[in-house]
């Protein structure tokens, strides 16, 4: 069993610190900002620049309204939170997989990659990032209002994680793909990578188990290993 005991607690839920409405309110509408952003930036110049564009949409006033404390969310991956990173990146492969072959025998078509290149792998370098962000800025919100409500942390990061991994998979919607190949795969597959925020408290830490299970992805793809 890994220890990855430490003192870190979920910034904002429980005012620790205190996030304004109006950071809320600026940091959720930067989420359809940023993902549109990376979409117009990679079309009109390319996919490297968008992604570094989707980053710092979401990055810069994340840290401006936490007083640019970025201990808060980011913190220095010790052995075993990166041996756990490493743990749901297999994790997560290995589900998606199986899933992919299941779904593939019902005839509802797949999330793949036929586009995977060299610059597609760099660009994940900031791309995967930014969405740890997408996932952990309506995380932080609805643990916020939950657990306002209710006063039942357990409850509340159960139910927040829930809507936050739909919401994930959904803007994930393509016209090549249906609603609930990515509510399987990049929805309930993404359990992962946030249980390791979850564990760890340190988004670091899933960002690298994130950006290993895209990258292997690709990789393998470009290699011809898998469709």
């Amino acid at each position: 069993m890994l220890n990855l005991d430490n003192n870190r607690d979920f910034p904002y839920y429980n005012e620790n610190p205190k996030m304004s409405k109006i950071g809320w309110l600026v940091l959720l509408i930067c989420i359809p900002v940023a993902y549109y952003a990376n979409g117009f930036v990679s079309a009109f110049s390319n996919e490297i620049i968008g992604s570094i564009s989707f980053l710092l949409i979401l990055l810069i006033p994340l840290l401006y309204f936490s007083n640019w404390d970025y201990s808060l969310f980011f913190q220095k991956p010790t052995k075993n939170e990166f041996i756990l990173a490493v743990l749901m990146c297999l994790a997560y492969i290995v589900y998606s997989s199986i899933l992919t072959n299941l779904l593939g025998t019902w005839g509802i078509p797949d999330v793949g990659n036929s586009n995977a290149n060299i610059v597609t792998i760099v660009s994940l370098i900031f791309s995967m990032m930014a969405e740890e962000l997408i996932k952990f800025i309506p995380l932080m919100f609805l643990l916020r209002v939950l657990f306002k409500y209710t006063s039942n942390r357990r409850l509340s990061i159960i139910v927040s994680s829930i809507f936050t991994l739909i919401f994930f998979g959904l803007i994930h919607l393509e016209p090549s793909t249906t609603i609930l190949s990515v509510l399987v795969i990049q929805g309930a597959g993404s359990i992962f990578h946030l249980y390791v925020y979850l564990k760890t408290k340190n988004l670091f830490a899933s960002y690298l188990s994130h950006l290993m299970t895209d990258a292997s992805v690709l990789i393998l793809v470009m290699m011809g290993l898998i469709g």
